[in-house]
């Protein structure tokens, strides 16, 4: 007992209650006996059977401010060991919230470990470094849906339980050199066709390593892959090398209160890819890209995994630039199915391409069924209130073959009490001869002027416009 006394005086305050919850029996070699995370059921409406989703409660947790393991302002080695190794001993203790004050904080990629909320407190700045040398070595992520060893997301959840960002604070990417990442040179579009090739032919995954060879290609924000339990509440996000949150085969996640400012390329606000039992809401989306950009995969990869997006609500959010409110797919291989959006608000001026996209094409397969739009206000969009695409292959047209022709089935879209400005079209749908587009219903839109014909179809079966 002497010695172990001894040993006290050397350890962080943290160290020393773990260390007297193992004397104390509260605390086994293997772990704690129960965890101090407790969960929150929250029940969601939809026009669907929408399960509760259940996501972490840390309030009777430890909190661990990251000075106190050594964090130091403009110290990058510093800051970047103290929020790793306040994450390992939250987790290890069953359950911590690690707390950055005020101040801003520069750090490499940041790696989730279970049973942890990352807060960020009122005027706190995790400013991500902008060199691709730090978010090394590669780790399991995607790229458009298909699987590989990629650079590291700036956060990274891997197979995690119960994780959390809350706070008002703001997380922040340094683009310097990610912006210079943008343009698709050769160099890039050859490891493109060398991973669709690599997917296409089932080479294993850890294979995939796509690092060097000036591949480029740039990592998420914030990549949940394979958790479970999540929360992402009231932080700001500005800036990123590529999508900006990305829960991928992940389930029960609630996005809430998050404010997106991300003007670069492919800077989608949130992704769901192939996850289940997902609310966004409250949220305010200012970025590059699509709004909400609903994946399942893309061809061989998402048909290997076979996990549909399935059970998504969003409500409540302003959207103030995007190319698309609502996008679905191309990467929808997966399927997916039950999807709710309900009072959202897009801005006046936002250069918005139509309210919902849903776009697939040949080598796709899946399906799209299920999809509720209610109560959307916006002011002029450049293309119309909704298009369904069936060929849209964009540079993959002729850069890579169809290993195997597969057509997606859409049915069963209703997009009801829309108020929207002017418009080239009210709905363009684009079907396939084979298998045609059906059940598609459209009741009280409104909107201003329009330039062509409201509704442009083509292979389209039960249209309602009420």
């Amino acid at each position: 007992m002497l010695e172990m006394a001894l040993k006290f005086l050397t350890m962080n305050n943290f160290s020393f209650l773990i260390l007297l919850m193992v004397m104390t029996g509260l605390f086994s070699a293997c772990g704690p006996k129960t965890s101090p995370v407790t969960h929150q059921s929250i029940a969601v409406e939809a026009p669907f059977d929408m399960p509760e989703i259940t996501v972490p409660d840390f309030s009777a947790c430890v909190r661990l401010d990251i000075t106190e393991f050594g964090a130091r302002a403009n110290d990058l080695e510093a800051t970047t060991a103290a929020i790793a190794q306040a994450m390992e001993q939250a987790s290890a203790a069953g359950g911590g919230v690690v707390v950055v004050p005020a101040g801003e904080w520069p750090t490499k990629a940041i790696h989730f470990r279970s049973h942890v909320n990352l807060h960020l407190e009122a005027d706190a700045v995790l400013l991500f470094s902008g060199q691709p040398e730090h978010y090394l070595p590669s780790v399991h992520t995607t790229w458009e849906g298909m699987e590989c060893y990629n650079y590291s997301p700036l956060i990274y959840a891997y197979e995690c339980e119960n994780v959390a960002i809350t706070g008002s604070g703001k997380l922040k990417a340094e683009m310097a050199v990610w912006e210079q990442w943008f343009p698709r040179p050769e160099p890039h579009m050859a490891a493109l066709k060398e991973l669709y090739h690599m997917a296409a032919q089932g080479v294993p995954v850890e294979e995939r390593q796509m690092v060097g060879n000036d591949a480029n290609l740039r990592p998420h924000f914030i990549q949940f892959n394979r958790c479970k339990n999540v929360l992402l509440e009231d932080v700001s996000i500005e800036n990123s090398p590529f999508w900006v949150i990305h829960p991928y085969l992940s389930s029960d996640v609630v996005i809430r209160g998050v404010h997106v400012l991300a003007h670069g390329h492919n800077n989608d606000g949130v992704d769901p890819e192939m996850s289940q039992n997902m609310l966004i809401e409250d949220c305010v989306f200012d970025q590059g890209d699509d709004a909400i950009a609903v994946k399942s995969g893309r061809n061989q990869d998402a048909w290997r995994l076979n996990t549909p997006t399935k059970n998504l609500v969003v409500r409540n959010c302003l959207i103030k630039n995007g190319h698309q409110l609502l996008a679905i797919g191309s990467e929808l291989s997966g399927g997916v199915e039950n999807v709710f959006m309900d009072n959202c608000i897009v801005e006046e001026g936002a250069k918005m391409f139509h309210l919902v996209f849903i776009k697939t094409n040949e080598r796709r397969g899946g399906y799209v069924k299920n999809i509720f739009v209610h109560n959307v206000k916006a002011g002029d969009i450049r293309d119309g209130v909704l298009g369904i695409e069936t060929d849209v292959l964009y540079q993959w047209r002729d850069l890579v073959p169809t290993y195997e022709r597969r057509l997606t089935t859409i049915s069963d879209v209703v997009l009801t009490n829309i108020q929207i400005g002017d418009v080239q079209f009210v709905s363009r749908i684009l079907g396939e001869e084979e298998m045609p587009v059906k059940d598609i219903r459209l009741e009280n839109v409104t909107y201003g002027a329009l330039s062509q014909e409201a509704h442009i179809h083509k292979n389209v079966e039960g249209f309602e416009a009420l």
